[in-house]
């Protein structure tokens, strides 16, 4: 057996057992999230479980308390496939008054058919595959709540993760089975597998309504051909259809059922008032939930970026969104981004609860670092010069101003930016 790698879920996982009666993990099929329950849980229902399968589903159907008993927390795996377990333990944990009593897995976020919600009572969090910190990829010397406390503060860092390296670790994604396998082609293999399951499998399963997974596979290459820009619907519709006879409805409905299966996982502007609200791009920025399902959409393979940087930049930063998205969610926080009509743009924007925020560019190499630094550093001037016009409603300065890259050094500019390795980085 493979030994366990902390996750950053852990600690989500459990906060949200001590402060609820139930938290149910969602995530895309194997990001990890039966592996990290059973850390936790005491006792396991496993409903894909075959030898058991029948047995549980008609006991689930027949009277769903009863699998309920069990030491606590009890993980039930897969609970969609027989959901008045559900409203059972709702019931539970009415009637039991206690919290940490349930853990409830799941891959999709579809609407399940239950009388009552969950409120108040499971609490859900979503689960991403692996950061390059859990990965142990990252050495982890800067921490970002740390940058954040300390304003900035940094003394220098150095990563231990080649560029080689880093391409691999697109090209493989954060999946646990694919870190854990032991040789490239293996390791290789599983996102190209998970594409592929998504597309002729998932993408059908996840409401029982049968697609086509050709129309499927187009779309999720057009996603991949448009990752980390703010491509409009229609282009991406335009492009996946060009060799289909694909309807527009058909496009929507198909990028709905993707979504459930948490694979597309766009990014929100961030909108502040700093132009005028027409100057500010509001759409998303196109993202898949790994870079991996990118690269085996398109069907590449590490060598071919010893050749195409354009694309590796891309994907490249659309590794730091996952990563950041695990980070942030440690923090309490968020991502988006910012971007206006002028083309003045920060690539991310890592908000915490308390209202403190980072704007963030991506750059693979050293060589783009300053263009970066005078993006962060002009939105934080249009922030000054709003304060000066909008006393009345100031808005707050970025804390920090952070380039994150694909090269070895870190450090801290005369003009406040930090320049970090996405290899050096954890929470």
């Amino acid at each position: 057996m493979s030994e366990y790698l902390n996750r950053i879920a852990d600690g989500e996982l459990e906060y949200r057992l001590d402060s609820f009666g139930a938290v149910l993990i969602t995530g895309p099929k194997g990001c990890g999230k039966t592996t990290t329950a059973k850390q936790r849980a005491a006792s396991v229902i496993e409903f894909q479980d075959e030898d058991r399968r029948d047995n549980y589903l008609a006991v689930a159907n027949a009277q769903p308390s009863l699998l309920l008993e069990g030491p606590k927390p009890r993980l039930f795996d897969e609970w969609q496939d027989a959901p008045k377990v559900w409203g059972a333990i709702r019931k539970s944990v009415d009637d039991e008054q206690k919290n940490g009593l349930y853990i409830l897995t799941g891959s999709t976020s579809q609407t399940v058919d239950t009388p009552h919600t969950g409120t108040l009572r499971i609490s859900t969090m979503e689960m991403l595959p692996m950061s390059l910190y859990e990965s142990k990829e990252s050495n982890g010397s800067v921490s970002l709540i740390e940058l954040f406390d300390s304003k900035g503060k940094l003394e220098g860092c150095k990563s231990d993760l080649s560029i080689e390296g880093l391409i691999h670790a697109i090209c493989r994604g954060g999946w646990p089975h694919a870190v854990n396998n032991t040789t490239t082609r293996s390791q290789l293999a599983v996102a190209k597998d998970l594409f592929r399951q998504t597309c002729q499998v998932d993408i059908s399963n996840v409401d029982k309504r049968k697609r086509n997974p050709l129309w499927a596979e187009a779309i999720l290459r057009s996603y991949a051909r448009n990752i980390c820009t703010v491509a409009k619907t229609k282009t991406i519709y335009n492009d996946a259809r060009s060799n289909s006879d694909m309807s527009e409805a058909s496009f929507y409905d198909y990028v709905r059922a993707l979504e459930e299966l948490f694979i597309i996982d766009d990014i929100r502007a961030w909108s502040p008032a700093i132009r005028s609200k027409t100057s500010i791009r509001a759409s998303n920025k196109r993202n898949l939930v790994d870079p991996s399902i990118a690269v085996a959409a398109l069907g590449l393979a590490p060598a071919y970026f010893k050749e195409d940087f354009k694309t590796l930049g891309f994907l490249f930063e659309s590794l730091c969104m996952r990563d950041l998205k695990a980070y942030s969610s440690a923090l309490g926080g968020e991502l988006s981004y910012y971007r206006d009509r002028y083309d003045l743009e920060a690539d991310a924007v890592l908000r915490l609860e308390d209202g403190r925020y980072a704007l963030i560019e991506f750059k693979l190499g050293e060589g783009d670092v300053e263009e970066g630094a005078n993006h962060l550093i002009e939105i934080e001037s249009l922030v000054k010069e709003h304060n000066m016009k909008e006393m009345q409603v100031p808005l707050r300065l970025p804390d920090l101003k952070l380039i994150i890259t694909a090269t070895e050094f870190g450090y801290r500019r005369d003009d406040g930016v930090c320049v970090i390795p996405i290899g050096c980085l954890k929470p």
